[in-house]
């Protein structure tokens, strides 16, 4: 007689139920899952504690298997099977297991990482929290889940401009349409924000959710305080995720945001992949910044798997930009996105006038031209705030001896170390790349003179400079250094928000998303640095990084100017940049690409090989090079030789990479998957670490 539905098989011989075999995701550098049993069927996306080895680990169920893969006997039972949250939702799993897909990483490298440290750690469900634990189980509130609509306060209105109106109404017929990807491409100061809030409250209003991803952490202070004042009913209707948050901030608001209490969720791209039961729509701010891709682990792109999300969940997508990524603008150009255009600013006030100072011919102070100088003081006597731009941090790039030539170098890595001030007297020289650190040297390490010089300016140096010349002035510097303490960037912030400096000394920190109501003037310093780098992103970079900045000046008061001191002022770059033309820099980049067969036109990935010693992770990739060129899926795939980085060691560890490419997305993904499954028996008995990165952003 067989069984009733829903009720346990019996072993025959014992009357005990047979084990159920766990296919279960872990945390760890290997293919594939693994095998687990348990005595009753567990749903997938149940988190679970297991052995795996000797170590303790949390996992995650991915499927319930009728037979494991290996020998019964070897399958070990689950530890416990972590109640304390509801099973992950089928559309998380299904965006889990597509990054996981096109990352060519495994299932348990994209499902844990992602989740709040608590959630994946084995000693938060040990000891009294043995059977599941409590770590998930506060702040359960009877109806907390539900979205209600806003009936709070609402903030005053702003009126739109004609441009705004008639880009709202565009973006509102996508909220109509239910799906769809737009590029809000707007200039600096056009109000694409204010257009964002448009659209969330009416998802709101619909009971959904609303998730808005911005590139950096310290983006996401102010466009907090806006979305609260004009979106937010009550404090927990707002969660914000970023890696700078502790533990039990993290957790919190993630739990927030997946138990539906909270109606928005704003953070940086690792807010992308948190579960949201009535997700309405997905926000990229600064679509274009390459923050958006993650460097490390599941190396992936938060813009485009969100535009993924849209499309698996059937809601819109904006992405906005006043400097869209190539691949983005190509798109819209070709129709797969619905490009909104926002050519002129909000507030009636013109573009700041950009213009170059030709540096050929000019005598330099300290970096400065007399023309920059003199614009300082001009702003100075106006009561206008100034923003003086350097992308290098540090007081100078290298420390040199006249006497014999020696320059400080990184006992660690092929790189110079950087000279830094930590006050008074006191100097170190510090690796920007392992973090490695010693103090400067008083005498040459080689030759012993004492006349060390520093080599280049750094905003340190800037500052210092700045101070001497303008002792009358409150300078204030805003860079990695300045901010490292929690909190220390939004105190700097409002300081310049409340008019308490006339300087602002700044790297790449200050250049894009903040509204200084003061500021007239920009200068910017040694641009060129950019220009003629190896990576052919470098011009698309340094444009869209000189817009931005550009555009933090006059957005409430007229006149203002930015001034680009440069060798090169007749490169294209700059001559789009005078004229804020970004679509001209736009089509002039892509038909140079286009030519090149360089992406957006094909697809690339780059496999990277790390050892002690250079010719160990280069014979490593020369022999994966001689496997796959013997597959088949080869044809149609370009690869090229095997080559050392530009920056070769880094923490005593030798690097290398091997770049593929394809006009054909599906020829390249297709070799990948090829020839993946045999590189870990390249690399057997070899000492090399390895690693895959698709649609690689520096090369």
């Amino acid at each position: 007689m067989s069984d009733l539905p829903g009720s346990p098989l019996r072993d025959d011989a014992t009357g005990a139920a047979p084990p159920v075999y766990l296919a279960v995701a872990l945390d760890v550098p290997l293919p594939g899952l693994f095998d687990y049993s348990h005595g009753a069927p567990v749903a997938p996306g149940v988190r679970v504690r297991v052995m795996f080895g000797r170590r303790a680990m949390v996992g995650m169920v991915w499927a319930v298997r009728e037979h494991p893969g290996v020998a019964a006997d070897r399958v070990r039972p689950i530890e416990a099977v972590l109640d304390d949250l509801p099973p992950m939702p089928a559309d998380w799993l299904r965006l889990a297991d597509f990054a996981a897909q096109y990352y060519h990483r495994p299932l348990g490298e994209v499902l844990l990482p992602v989740l709040p440290p608590p959630l994946r750690k084995p000693a938060a469900y040990t000891g009294a929290r043995s059977a599941g634990g409590p770590v998930c189980r506060a702040d359960r509130r009877p109806g907390a889940a539900r979205l209600a609509r806003r009936d709070g306060p609402e903030a005053a209105a702003v009126a739109l401009t004609a441009g705004q109106q008639a880009a709202l109404d565009q973006l509102q017929s996508l909220l109509t349409a239910g799906r769809g990807v737009a590029l809000l491409h707007g200039v600096t100061g056009s109000g694409k924000t204010e257009l964002y809030l448009r659209l969330a409250r009416q998802v709101l209003d619909q009971g959904r959710q609303v998730l808005i991803l911005v590139p950096e952490i310290n983006l996401t202070p102010q466009l907090e305080q806006v979305v609260r004042t004009q979106l937010c009913a009550e404090p927990g209707d707002l969660a914000v995720l970023h890696s700078r948050l502790s533990e039990g901030e993290r957790l919190r608001a993630w739990l927030r945001a997946v138990r539906g209490q909270a109606k928005l969720l704003l953070g940086t791209r690792l807010a992308l992949m948190t579960p949201l039961p009535h997700l309405g729509l997905i926000v990229v701010d600064e679509e274009h910044d390459p923050s958006y891709k993650q460097q490390d682990g599941l190396r992936y792109s938060a813009r485009d798997l969100a535009v993924w999300r849209g499309h698996d969940l059937g809601i819109p997508v904006v992405l906005g930009s006043a400097t869209p990524s190539l691949e983005s603008w190509r798109r819209a150009q070709r129709g797969d996105y619905r490009l909104v255009s926002l050519p002129d600013r909000a507030q009636a006030q013109a573009l700041p006038d950009i213009r170059l100072v030709d540096t050929r011919r000019a005598q330099l102070e300290q970096g400065f031209t007399p023309q920059l100088l003199q614009a300082l003081t001009a702003r100075l006597e106006q009561g206008e705030q100034s923003l003086v731009f350097l992308n290098r941090r540090g007081y100078a790039p290298v420390l040199r001896c006249q006497s014999c030539g020696w320059v400080s170098q990184c006992r660690r890595c092929t790189a110079h170390t950087v000279l830094h001030r930590l006050g008074g007297r006191r100097t170190v020289l510090q690796c920007h790349h392992c973090g490695d650190a010693q103090p400067a040297p008083r005498a040459c390490p080689d030759c012993g003179d004492q006349d060390l010089q520093p080599m280049g300016r750094g905003t340190q140096r800037v500052e210092e400079f700045l101070a001497e010349t303008f002792p009358q002035a409150r300078i204030l510097r805003i860079d990695a250094d300045a901010t490292r303490r929690k909190g220390s960037a939004e105190a700097l912030f409002a300081q310049v928000h409340a008019g308490q400096a006339d300087i602002l000394v700044g790297t790449q920190m200050v250049s894009k998303g903040h509204d200084f109501a003061r500021l007239g003037l920009v200068g910017v310093l040694n641009a060129d640095a950019m220009l003629f780098a190896q990576d052919f992103r470098a011009p698309e970079r340094l444009f869209a990084q000189l817009m931005q900045v550009a555009g933090r000046a006059g957005r409430r008061t007229g006149g203002a100017q930015v001034l680009v001191q440069t060798d090169y002022p007749d490169q294209l770059v700059y001559q789009a940049l005078c004229r804020h033309d970004y679509s001209r820099f736009a089509e002039s980049a892509l038909a140079e690409r286009e030519d090149l067969g360089l992406p957006p036109f094909s697809s690339q990935a780059l496999l990277t090989a790390q050892a002690t010693h250079l010719a160990d992770a280069l014979g490593f990739l020369r022999a994966v090079r001689a496997q796959a060129d013997a597959l088949p899926e080869s044809a149609g795939v370009c690869l090229y030789d095997a080559v050392p980085l530009r920056i070769v060691r880094v923490a005593r560890v030798e690097r290398a990479q091997l770049l593929l490419e394809s006009p054909r997305r599906g020829a390249l993904h297709g070799l990948l998957r090829a020839l993946l499954p045999q590189v870990d028996g390249v690399a057997a008995g070899r000492p090399v670490r390895w690693g895959i990165e698709i649609d690689p952003q520096e090369i």
